[in-house]
């Protein structure tokens, strides 16, 4: 089983770095705290382990009981049909109301102990394939949510912009319209021969446009991953047209297929995100029409590919100067909208527009927005640390100097990761290269006299009492 694999796997991984701790001549007492923290973890996925194979063992041998009890109900009943035929009636009576009835209740009481382990839902061995592990199978080799799709779709669609707003701070038009969009389509309300839906997310840089596509391609689709970005900046010569559905006959890459056709044919179901979409060659949009309308495409070699279960979120900053005018005056909020499509009307052909399921505007960020962005933030670096085991805390008042150092309205959160990159993950790296934190500790960050401070977290008194015992015995 799985489970158990994995365990192993770690036990021999920490075996290892025991060993190698072991060989070192001059232990240090970080190096003495690692050793014990080993052998306790050694020590856990042993009894861990133990239980699991017992439990396999015991789950094999319930499983291999029925099948051999199963098989013998077989026998017998061949042989009982086999006296029949012959008039045999005293053997057929033994046989039937003898050996078989105390078969079928050894079976009977063994199904029934199965069933019992089964219901507790911590079993390792099925006797069946389930729809689940088909979904599962189907979803690693196709890139097909099928696990996803025999959830509750209708309790799904209703938590969209609750999901959404996980990752996305603020913009609740954009979720809003987003989330509205696409339950029009999942509730049959939308031609079943476009895509799922269609966006022009249009706003500065910074807000969360991109973002939100990564978080519609998380909650649909199962996976981060389940996205095909495409810069568009990388179209704007007419000859780099040709790289979308790939290069005519008798050109270099035609065996290679489009980067837009092959990586949808390769994994239907995806999110669609063109980035900057104003900077392409005018010819890109002949392309994108037959995709908006159609939801299909044929590529180079002929080859009809569907987009019809694809979201295309394409992105601009057109207009993002008229946005920036207005920020945090609501009042001004029409006229601001009222230039922004103009803008846009002057860069994109009507028969484009006429296209697209919705236009969406995306605000600027304010101080309380970028403060959770703040903590957003903060989840990323502490994942970096999970793999040291090691845990970050921020006080409140190192997350508001933080979010008042990155607030800039023109560029969004990017200068909040700027800030964070500086401030926080610039000097936790010197300090673990000096091996100020060790594994196990939790490192708290904290705003003192202009700057911010970086202290270990102080332990358990139970833990310390213990580091202080290592200490004497070794001097």
């Amino acid at each position: 089983p799985s489970e158990l694999e994995t365990i192993d796997r770690r036990l021999m991984q920490l075996e290892m770095e025991k060993l190698s701790i072991a060989g070192e001549d001059q232990r240090t007492a970080i190096t003495r705290e690692r050793l014990e923290r080993i052998e306790q973890e050694i020590s856990t996925l042993k009894q861990k382990q133990q239980q699991l194979n017992s439990q396999w063992q015991g789950e094999k041998q319930l499983l291999d009981a029925i099948g051999s009890l199963k098989q013998e109900e077989e026998t017998l009943r061949r042989q009982i049909e086999q006296a029949e035929r012959a008039y045999d009636l005293n053997t057929a009576a033994r046989l039937k109301y003898g050996q078989l009835e105390g078969v079928q209740r050894d079976r009977e009481a063994k199904e029934t102990l199965l069933l019992e382990i089964q219901s507790r839902g911590s079993t390792l061995l099925r006797e069946q394939v389930t729809e689940a592990d088909i979904a599962e199978i189907v979803a690693k080799w196709t890139g097909i949510p099928v696990n996803r799709l025999l959830a509750s779709e209708r309790q799904k669609l209703l938590q969209l912009e609750s999901h959404l707003h996980q990752r996305v701070i603020g913009q609740s038009e954009a979720v809003s319209a987003v989330a509205a969009a696409i339950r029009r389509a999942r509730a049959g309300m939308k031609d079943p021969g476009r895509p799922i839906g269609s966006f022009l997310f249009m706003g500065p840089t910074g807000v969360g446009k991109t973002e939100l596509a990564k978080a519609l391609a998380q909650f649909m689709f199962d996976s981060e991953d389940a996205i095909v970005r495409l810069d568009m900046s990388e179209y704007m010569e007419k000859h780099s047209v040709a790289r979308l559905v790939g290069a005519p006959p008798g050109y270099v890459g035609y065996d290679e297929g489009g980067q837009l056709s092959e990586a949808i044919r390769r994994r239907p179901y995806s999110v669609v995100l063109l980035d900057e979409v104003e900077k392409a060659h005018p010819d890109v949009f002949n392309i994108l029409l037959q995709v908006l309308d159609d939801g299909r495409i044929t590529d180079s070699q002929g080859r009809t590919v569907d987009f019809r279960n694809t979201v295309i979120v394409m992105t601009s900053n057109i207009g993002s100067e008229h946005i920036l005018d207005v920020s945090g005056d609501d009042s001004k909020y029409e006229q601001m909208q009222k230039r922004v499509m103009d803008a846009l009307r002057s860069h994109f052909r009507p028969e484009f527009l006429n296209r697209v399921d919705d236009i969406i505007l995306f605000h600027t960020l304010n101080r309380s927005e970028l403060r959770q962005i703040v903590g957003i933030q903060l989840k990323r670096v502490q994942k970096l640390l999970d793999e040291q085991k090691i845990g970050l805390v921020l006080s409140p008042t190192a997350q508001d100097y933080l979010a008042d150092l990155g607030y800039d309205p023109v560029y969004g959160a990017r200068p909040l990761k700027r800030a964070i990159q500086r401030m926080v993950e610039n000097p936790l790296a010197t300090k673990l290269l000096e091996g100020a934190f060790s594994e196990g500790d939790t490192i708290v960050v904290d705003y003192q006299d202009g700057s911010l401070c970086f202290n270990r977290q102080n332990k358990a008194p139970k833990q310390q009492a213990a580091i202080a015992n290592t200490k004497a015995l070794n001097a």
